[in-house]
């Protein structure tokens, strides 16, 4: 069991309070306690609110039977914001019922799958909670797919409805024929089409489905319906990750009052009440996604987290990642929490700040969480400084489940890079599963993630039975994440073991030679990987891309790096790049990365 030094707990609690207070609850009836806010993962293990405890009996509720309330409550309050597009909780739920009707309609029952094939837009959310509304399943389609990635995804995911923006619409032309278990096609118009084309004849407009269709009945969840989350396929094809609706409802609703400042919540029924109270307050949270709301990191803590005490969810109006419209964002939204994906996101953010320091008003920001990539503490210190009352929260998790976090702020140390407190469901075990990891000992574990522990994949027994095991009796989670204990119990993340690099004997963790090039001033962004090699097997290679162009040479970046690291840890090999493939979410790209390296060693 993690131990805790109280004492030092209740100065973090009070250094936090002073920080977060202010802005983020109106407290009438409750007192603020911001160390449930950021650290309640880590010490409440023998609490019944702890909600990642393996002992507590989970709370059962429906997304969509508290959004539904809470619509009711606050009719008035906006939703969803995106650019000078407002949509109230009344025109939300009632856009949502519409769209669900229209579903039930043409024969989607309970379990149905509804594909999402939008950029980030209120048709996202309309669609997430109309698939919720009818007991279906709300299916993220990645909108970077082309045409066979597309297929594999809707045919895997067994999809009877698609939603889609009309630029993505011949994509879906050219594989809709081949997916006979769709039952509808729903366009929603952005103004725009690739390269000209058409999207499918039978396509239905996105205002005509709703100017058609009633406000369906509220029904009442059965109680066995599935939530699924389609994983980034880094590591293979996307597999489509299960978890029983009720009980992850019920973790948001242990998980998110505290991240407010309130008691974690009971029942369903207090979260209308609640959200009544915050608005008359004007306290009520206001979110932005930095993500893309088609991954879990964008949709859980940008939307569906917010929505449970009728905040609003802010999203941006560009595609692409502009900071400037971020700060822009914050300042005319008040926003007070916004979530991001490591140094990806925190960079850009960071250096706009840096060119203009006088430019944005910030003062609402009280929380950013990061999760899913790097976040480098002199980027998170940096941010602190332009925003004192700024509280950076990174976690550690997978679509699989959630697995440590780290806490800065300016009252409290600087935490190390990738360095994580395990939460209590979590352990670091010997690839073997033997024992646990001792701490202080520097031997190489696995980070394993018990408590709600997802059902499996989707229609993959195979590999459900490999990421999903019985350990002792209790079922834990094996996304992959390697880590070494430090003696206080903290976890140093090593990355996944699956793009382990083995030179000569001797195991290299990309992230690990990541942060050290990152390091360097003039370096922007890197990643690393393994090339064949016929002496040591594999030798270490890696990309980067600098903050100015030509400001320095790759072989400066990799002196500066041998001061850092082993020898066999620093790259043989470093390519300066423009840009560092990654994805929309802020993930690494290492098969583009090293495509891009192989593809300039073969250029004459």
């Amino acid at each position: 069991m993690l131990t805790l030094d109280t004492a030092c707990l209740k100065q973090t609690n009070q250094q936090i309070q002073q920080h977060l207070a202010p802005n983020l609850t109106c407290q009438p009836t409750c007192e603020l306690d911001i160390l449930r806010v950021l650290q309640c993962h880590l010490e409440r293990v023998e609490s019944t609110h702890g909600f990642f405890n393996d002992e507590i009996t989970m709370l059962r509720s429906h997304f969509s039977v508290i959004w539904e309330s809470v619509a009711d409550a606050v009719p008035e309050h906006i939703a969803l914001i995106q650019g000078a597009r407002q949509i109230t909780w009344r025109d939300y739920e009632h856009r949502a019922a519409q769209l669900a009707q229209a579903l039930l309609d043409v024969g989607l029952r309970k379990d149905s799958k509804v594909g999402m094939y939008l950029y980030n837009s209120p048709e996202y959310a309309e669609t997430n909670f109309a698939a919720l509304k009818i007991g279906g399943v709300p299916i993220n389609v990645n909108y970077r797919y082309l045409d066979e990635e597309l297929y594999y995804l809707l045919d895997n995911a067994d999809a009877e409805a698609l939603v889609f923006h009309s630029s993505l619409g011949d994509r879906v032309a050219r594989i809709c024929d081949r997916l006979p278990k769709l039952k509808i096609l729903i366009s929603v118009d952005d103004g725009a089409t690739e390269s000209g084309a058409d999207g499918p004849s039978t396509a239905i407009p996105y205002d005509t489905v709703l100017s058609g269709a009633s406000g369906t009945a509220r029904t009442n969840p059965t109680g066995d319906e599935i939530y699924m989350l389609y994983t980034g396929g880094t590591t293979g094809m996307p597999k489509g990750v299960m978890y029983p609706v009720e009980d992850f409802t019920g973790f948001f609703m242990r998980g998110f009052p505290p991240m407010i400042g309130l008691d974690p919540f009971e029942t369903a029924d207090a979260f209308a009440p609640m959200a009544r109270q915050m608005v008359d307050a004007k306290q009520a949270v206001v979110a932005m996604s930095g993500p893309p709301l088609m991954h879990g990191t964008g949709c859980w803590l940008g939307l569906m987290f917010p929505h449970m005490l009728g905040g609003t969810s802010v999203l941006l109006e560009n595609r692409g990642f502009k900071p400037e419209e971020v700060w822009d964002a914050v300042e005319r939204n008040e926003i007070a929490q916004i979530v991001i994906v490591g140094d990806a996101f925190a960079k850009p953010l960071l250096r706009a700040l840096e060119a203009e320091p006088d430019r944005w008003n910030t003062s609402s920001l009280r929380l950013m969480t990061s999760s899913g990539a790097m976040f480098t503490t002199p980027v998170k210190r940096g941010l602190i400084e332009h925003i004192p009352e700024l509280a950076i929260a990174d976690v550690l998790g997978s679509t699989e489940g959630g697995m440590g976090q780290s806490i800065m702020t300016k009252d409290t140390p600087a935490s190390e890079t990738a360095k994580f407190k395990l939460l209590p469901v979590a352990k670091v075990l010997l690839p073997d599963c033997s024992r646990e990891v001792v701490p202080g000992s520097g031997e190489v574990g696995v980070v394993v993630q018990g408590g709600m522990v997802p059902l499996g994949y989707y229609k993959d027994p195979d590999k459900s039975a490999r990421t999903f095991k019985e350990i002792d009796g209790k079922r834990y989670a094996f996304p992959g994440d390697m880590a070494t204990v430090d003696a206080d119990g903290g976890i140093n993340l090593l990355g996944r073991g699956s793009n382990c690099i083995n030179t000569g004997g001797e195991k290299v963790f990309p992230e690990e030679v990541e942060e050290a090039l990152k390091l360097h001033d003039a370096v922007e962004d890197a990643l690393v990987f393994g090339l064949d090699d016929d002496r040591f097997g594999s030798r270490v290679a890696g990309i980067a891309s600098l903050e100015t162009t030509g400001a320095v040479s790759a072989d400066d970046v990799l002196t500066a790096t041998r001061g850092l690291l082993a020898s066999y840890k620093v790259p043989k090999e470093l390519l300066i790049v423009p840009s560092v493939p990654r994805a929309p979410n802020g993930k690494a790209d290492y098969k583009a990365a090293k495509q891009l390296l192989m593809d300039t060693k073969n250029t004459p």
